[in-house]
């Protein structure tokens, strides 16, 4: 069942967080349901710029249409990750997209507002929500690259204003993670701090937390040990999750690890197995291997075992 992240936030805020995975193809969207089913929990899949381009937008949403009939118990939204304005108007005219975000955080504060609010107009008015983003995270996803000279921690007097006049749904705040696999050098860590000031401003108000890959140190070794390069490479805790989520924080935003779980899978697969030229077994062992890790992550987050109780609450 597609609902609207909206609901989601109502029922996970202060509890929990809701797991938000990127999908780019038919296993990862398989490993993705498995998971959630398996940890019954809710959850929302991202769609990216990127995705949307790799083969064509209407692939991934047939795939995605597909899986809700396969598993009709799933509670899930469908959202639109890092969308510049164009690709907003697109996926809110779509039909299909429950929940879009606009990102113009790189653009100065009174433009950043004329945009968000342009494409809140137009969301509310198909009955759709979105998530903005105040403040810049460094590193890179896809087509968002940031230096990390250039980030910027939201400043929350910014934050609450900036919800006040764009009428968003939801917030995600630069609070010193970073996109991409290399997020935290020394004893770097959350700024818990900034986000507790953030939620004191804007009690209620669900915040987002992008960047939250924790980058396990075992996948990186068997990447490297399997011919793979990934030096220094270091993510969140996920440990503070919860610690989060207790501040406000509903929906976490996870990419990166996905991405090493494939690369893991695929690296160990062909090492061990030279003489395969099938993409099935390894395809299997990769949805396997990310039901899992989605299973994992949903502990993590405290969404799991939430799912009977979003679904009476709906």
């Amino acid at each position: 069942m597609i609902v609207t992240t909206k609901k989601l936030f109502e029922a996970a805020y202060g509890k929990y967080a809701i797991g938000a995975y990127n999908i780019n193809n038919l296993e990862q969207t398989m490993g993705l349901f498995r998971g959630n089913m398996d940890s019954q929990a809710p959850f929302i899949i991202q769609i990216s710029k990127g995705a949307r381009s790799y083969t064509h937008k209407l692939m991934l949403e047939g795939l995605i249409r597909s899986a809700d009939a396969v598993f009709p118990d799933a509670v899930f939204a469908v959202h639109l990750d890092h969308g510049d304005e164009e690709t907003c108007i697109d996926c809110i005219n779509s039909g299909f997209y429950s929940s879009v975000m606009i990102d113009a955080s790189h653009e100065p504060f009174e433009k950043n507002i004329e945009i968000t609010r342009k494409i809140v107009e137009l969301a509310h008015a198909k009955g759709i929500v979105v998530e903005a983003e105040l403040g810049q995270l460094g590193g890179v996803e896809e087509h968002v690259k940031v230096d990390e000279a250039d980030a910027k921690l939201t400043n929350p007097e910014q934050a609450a204003e900036f919800v006040e006049r764009t009428g968003c749904d939801s917030l995600a705040v630069a609070i010193g993670t970073s996109h991409g696999a290399f997020k935290f050098s020394g004893n770097q860590s959350i700024r818990l701090d900034v986000l507790e000031q953030i939620q004191k401003l804007l009690p209620g108000f669900p915040l987002v937390m992008h960047g939250s890959s924790s980058v396990p140190q075992d996948e990186v070794e068997r990447i490297n040990a399997a011919g793979g390069n990934l030096k220094g490479a270091k993510g969140v805790d996920a440990d503070q999750f919860l610690h989060a989520a207790q501040l406000g924080v509903t929906k976490i935003n996870i990419d990166t690890d996905g991405r090493l779980v494939w690369t893991r899978v695929h690296r160990e697969y062909f090492r061990d197995h030279p003489e395969n030229f099938d993409l099935r077994p390894i395809g299997k062992v990769f949805m396997d291997e990310y039901a899992k890790f989605i299973a994992s992550k949903n502990q993590k987050l405290g969404s799991a075992g939430k799912l009977p109780e979003v679904k009476k609450m709906l």
